[in-house]
C-alpha cells in the first residue's frame, strides 16, 4: 500500500538528511512521498520513499524498515525518528527485534506485497547486531554466521554486488563470501535487489586497518625505511594483487566482455570532463589544477590502441577486501554506490579497479598524517610505504595475469586522477578535515603528468 501519513513523512523528512548513506547533501529539498509502505509483520513496516529536490533534478530512493514501541528497551537514540501516535518509531535495521524479524522473513521464503525473499541454503535464527559504521548501505551480523547488505539508496535492477558475487562463486573463486540469500523488490517495474545475505568473514580483518597498522609502525620508527619495519605491507600488497588479477580473469570468463575502440575513449574522457566541472563547482580549489586535469582527460580520449572491456568492481579500495586464513577476499561489488546501476555494470578496463586501490594506498599513507602535522619528517615515510605498496599490488598483479598495468601509465592516471577529484567532493561533503588528502593526490599526480 502507498502511505500519506503526514506525521511519518514530518519525521523522515527531519531524520534522512541527517543519514551518512543519504545522497542529497548540498541539494535543496522538494518534498518526499512514500512510495511503498509494507507491513512485513506486526512489529516490521517496509517503506520505500522518494526524495525530490527543488533543481528539479533525477529523484532518490531509498528504503527504510520501521520499528514504532511503546518504549525504548535499546536505547538507540541515534536511530530515534520521533514520536508518532502509535509509539517510539526507530530505524528498524538498528533495533535487534526489527532486525530479527527481517531475518524470519527472509527464512519464512514467502512474498509479501511485492518483497520476496530467496534463499539458497536453511538460514537458522540468530542474534543480530547492525554494524557500527554506517557507509552508504546498513549492515547486520546475525551471530557470527551471516551478514546481511540493507541497500538505503535504491536503483531498478539487480543489484551488481549480487550478481558479481554470484558469479564468481558459481566460478568456484575463493575470493569472495559465499552468497545465501537475498531480498528482491519492485521499483518502476522492475525487480529490484534491496538486500543481499552472505557468509560473514568471521576470521577476516578488513585490508585497510592492517595498511594502517604497518604505517602506524613505520611512523613509530621514523629513521627506518618501509622495507625495514616489522610491520612491512609489501608482501600483502602483492598478494593482494595477485587476487585481484584472479577475480579480474574469472569476471572475463564469465561475464560479458567487449573491446574497445576510439569512441570508447572519447565517450570516457567526457565523463571525466563533466564531473571536474561539477566538482570545481563544489570545491573551488581544484581549479589550481584544472589545466592538468583536462591535459590528462584529453590524452585519454585520443588514445587509439584497443583494450579489452568487461565487467570490475568498481569501488576498490582497501575497505572493500579482507584478509582471512586463505588469502584475500573482495566484497562490495556494487562499484559507486551513487552512480545508476546502468553506469555501474558497464563493461570498463580492469584499470579502473586498479587505479582505485593505488589510491587507496595512498590514503592509507597519508590518512594518519592528518594526526602528526607537526612532524614533517613523515612525509617522506608517507610516500616511500605509498610507492612500496604500490609497486608491490602491481607486481602481485602482473605474476597472474602476464600484464603490467604501470605499462599504461596514462590510462592508469587518468583513472587516479577522475578517482580523486570524487574523493574531494567526497571529502568537502563528509569530511572535511580530510580534504587535504585528496587535493595532496591532485596536486601530485598532475605534476608527475
Amino acid at each position: 500500500m502507498v502511505s500519506d501519513d503526514s506525521d511519518l513523512i514530518a519525521l523522515l523528512t527531519s531524520w534522512l538528511p541527517r543519514q551518512r548513506w543519504f545522497a542529497g547533501k548540498g541539494r535543496t529539498w522538494g518534498n518526499l512521498h512514500i512510495l511503498q509502505d509494507v507491513q512485513v509483520c506486526e512489529l516490521l513496516r517496509h517503506l520505500v520513499v522518494e526524495v525530490r529536490y527543488a533543481d528539479r533534478g533525477p529523484a532518490d530512493r531509498y528504503q527504510i524498515p520501521l520499528v514504532t514501541r511503546p518504549d525504548a528497551p535499546y536505547g538507540h537514540e541515534s536511530f530515534f525518528l520521533g514520536k508518532s501516535e502509535d509509539g517510539l518509531v526507530y530505524d528498524g535495521l538498528h533495533d535487534p527485534d526489527g532486525s530479527a524479524a527481517l531475518l524470519a522473513f527472509i527464512q519464512g521464503r514467502q512474498a509479501q506485497d511485492g518483497l520476496m525473499p530467496y534463499t539458497l541454503e536453511d538460514l537458522e535464527t540468530l542474534p543480530a547486531h547492525a554494524v557500527g559504521a554506517e557507509q552508504s548501505n546498513t549492515s547486520i551480523v546475525y551471530g557470527d554466521a551471516y551478514i546481511l547488505k540493507v541497500f538505503r539508496r535504491l536503483w531498478a535492477g539487480t543489484n551488481p554486488d549480487l550478481e558479481i558475487t554470484r558469479a564468481l562463486a558459481s566460478a568456484g573463486s575463493s575470493a569472495v563470501a559465499r552468497p545465501l540469500s537475498w531480498l528482491d523488490g519492485t521499483l518502476d517495474g522492475v525487480p529490484t535487489t534491496f538486500a543481499f545475505m552472505q557468509e560473514f568473514m568471521r576470521s577476516g580483518t578488513e585490508g585497510w586497518r592492517l595498511a594502517l597498522a604497518s604505517v602506524r609502525d613505520l611512523y613509530a620508527e621514523v629513521d627506518l625505511h618501509a622495507d625495514e619495519v616489522g610491520g612491512d605491507f609489501a608482501a600483502e600488497s602483492e598478494r593482494l594483487g595477485a587476487a585481484t588479477a584472479d577475480v579480474h580473469r574469472l569476471l572475463a570468463q564469465t561475464l560479458p566482455t567487449a573491446t574497445s575502440d576510439a569512441e570508447t575513449f572519447r565517450v570516457e574522457s567526457a565523463q571525466m570532463h563533466d564531473r571536474l566541472d561539477s566538482a570545481i563547482e563544489v570545491v573551488s580549489d581544484l581549479r589550481a589544477f584544472e589545466p592538468m586535469l583536462r591535459d590528462t582527460y584529453d590524452v585519454l580520449a585520443h588514445r587509439t590502441r584497443p583494450l579489452n572491456l568487461q565487467r570490475i568492481h568498481g569501488d576498490y579500495h582497501l575497505g572493500q577486501v579482507l584478509r582471512v586464513d586463505s588469502g584475500w577476499v573482495l566484497f562490495d561489488f556494487e562499484g559507486e554506490p551513487a552512480r545508476p546501476v546502468t553506469d555501474r555494470t558497464a563493461l570498463q578496463p580492469v584499470h579502473r579497479d586498479i587505479a582505485g586501490m593505488l589510491r587507496s594506498f595512498d590514503y592509507a599513507a597519508q590518512s594518519l598524517l592528518l594526526e602528526r602535522e607537526n612532524e614533517s619528517a613523515l612525509i617522506y615515510r608517507a610516500q616511500e610505504w605509498a610507492t612500496r605498496n604500490r609497486d608491490a599490488f602491481c607486481d602481485g598483479y602482473t605474476s597472474t595475469c602476464g600484464q603490467d598495468p604501470r605499462e599504461d601509465a596514462d590510462l592508469v592516471r587518468a583513472f587516479e586522477l577522475d578517482k580523486a577529484v570524487y574523493e574531494v567532493v567526497y571529502e568537502a561533503r563528509h569530511r572535511p578535515s580530510w580534504l587535504r588528502i585528496p587535493l595532496g593526490s591532485v596536486e601530485r599526480l598532475t605534476a608527475a603528468a
